[in-house]
């Protein structure tokens, strides 16, 4: 006999509950694209099983949040939260892109003309009411 979705979508609701400790907003500001790698630190010995799962992916390559929420089967804020849980601990970190300028012999590639100008589109889409500074020339 089938149980009802309620019942289904209850202990989702409780074992997110629990796995979050009943925090509801994580402590760092993480977008969907954020990219993470493994740190030095190691989650503690009180946190959710996921924790090491993230971690363990993040040292196989640099994982989104999207990728690693994708990948547990959880949600996103959950995992937010406990990606700030493992950030305080420093078992992941948020990697830091050289300059263009800082690259070997300057030479790196710089975004392009066509990608700026959609960026600046789609900024605009999203912010229409925005002030819009261009460049003189």
């Amino acid at each position: 006999m089938r149980q009802p979705d309620h019942i289904s979508e209850e202990s989702i609701f409780v074992r997110t509950y629990l796995l979050t400790g009943g925090r509801t907003r994580p402590r760092h500001l993480l977008g969907l694209g954020t990219v993470l790698e493994a740190g030095p630190g190691h989650p503690g010995p009180g946190q959710a099983e996921e924790c090491k799962q993230m971690q363990a992916l993040c040292r196989e390559r640099r994982r989104s949040v999207a990728e690693l929420a994708g990948r547990l089967g959880r949600p996103v804020t959950a995992v937010k939260i406990l990606i700030s849980d493992l950030l305080d601990a420093d078992a992941l970190i948020l990697p830091v892109a050289d300059s263009y300028d800082s690259a070997e012999g300057g030479t790196a590639a710089r975004p392009t003309e066509q990608l700026l100008a959609a960026l600046s589109a789609g900024l605009r889409k999203k912010w229409p009411n925005a002030v819009s500074y261009s460049r003189a020339g």
